[in-house]
C-alpha cells in the first residue's frame, strides 16, 4: 500500500466509487452466504435419514457412496454450467433481436425513401408504349 497522507485516504474512502463498492459488496456477500446455506441444506435433503451418519445405506457401515461435500460440489458445478448456458443463449437472442431490429429499421427507411420519390401521374392506363399513356413528352388534355 503506498504511503499517502491521511486527508488523501479520507478522500479515497469517502469517494462515490468506494461507497458503491461497499454497498454492492455487502449485498453480494449476503447473497453468496444465502446461496451457500441453500446448497448445504440441498445436499442434506438429497440423502435419506440415517445415511449421513453411516448406519447402513448404499455405502455400508463406512458411510454413504457420495459424501455431502461431493453432492454439493456436483450441484454447484451443475448450477454454474446452467448459468453459463443461459447467459450464452440470452446473448445469442439479444444479438438476433438487434439484427432483426436493424433490418426492420433499414426496411422502414427504404420504404420512407420510396414514398418520397415523386411518381409521374398517368392517365389512360399507364406507360410503356400503350396508347393513351401520358409521359413527360405527351401533353395532358
Amino acid at each position: 500500500i503506498p504511503k499517502l497522507c491521511p486527508p488523501r485516504w479520507q478522500k479515497i474512502f469517502k469517494s462515490r466509487l468506494v461507497g458503491l463498492a461497499v454497498a454492492y459488496g455487502n449485498t453480494v456477500f449476503v447473497v453468496l452466504i444465502v446461496i451457500l446455506v441453500l446448497l448445504l441444506f440441498g445436499g442434506c435433503w438429497h440423502h435419506p435419514p440415517g445415511v449421513l451418519g453411516g448406519q447402513g445405506g448404499p455405502g455400508g457401515p463406512q458411510g454413504p457412496a457420495h459424501p455431502p461435500s461431493r453432492s454439493l460440489l456436483r450441484r454447484l458445478v451443475t448450477l454454474i454450467s446452467q448459468q453459463a448456458v443461459l447467459g450464452a443463449s440470452s446473448e445469442a437472442f439479444r444479438k438476433q433481436a438487434e439484427g432483426a431490429s436493424q433490418a426492420a429499421r433499414r426496411y422502414m427507411e427504404d420504404n420512407d425513401a420510396l414514398r418520397k420519390v415523386p411518381r409521374p401521374a398517368s392517365r389512360g392506363g399507364g406507360k410503356g408504349g400503350v396508347p393513351g399513356a401520358s409521359g413527360p413528352d405527351t401533353p395532358l388534355v
